[in-house]
């Protein structure tokens, strides 16, 4: 059973540094999907037996997903400003 935890963890940072690597796909995540992965670096994180080492780059990974969402979450403040459209800026 152990063997089958391990390998997991193993599939999880190759599926994550899939994603953050330097052809990132975060851009292409929607928030929800960005929401999701930050949950499982949560989990995953919260893992008494992990690695500083990999404790440390899911933090980074972590980090790069919060910075997206960020940018994804100015993107729509700026566009629903944009579409009052009679000439006037309300307060998001």
């Amino acid at each position: 059973m152990a063997g089958t935890d391990t390998k997991k963890r193993a599939d999880d940072r190759s599926d994550t540094k899939t994603e953050t690597g330097a052809g990132s796909t975060m851009g292409e995540l929607t928030l929800e999907e960005s929401f999701e992965k930050l949950d499982s670096l949560l989990e995953r994180m919260e893992d008494r037996e992990l690695p500083l080492e990999e404790a440390f780059s899911l933090y980074q990974q972590g980090l790069e997903l919060m910075k997206n969402c960020n940018e994804k979450i100015d993107t729509v403040e700026k566009k629903i400003l944009v579409l009052n459209g009679d000439g006037s800026f309300d307060e998001f």
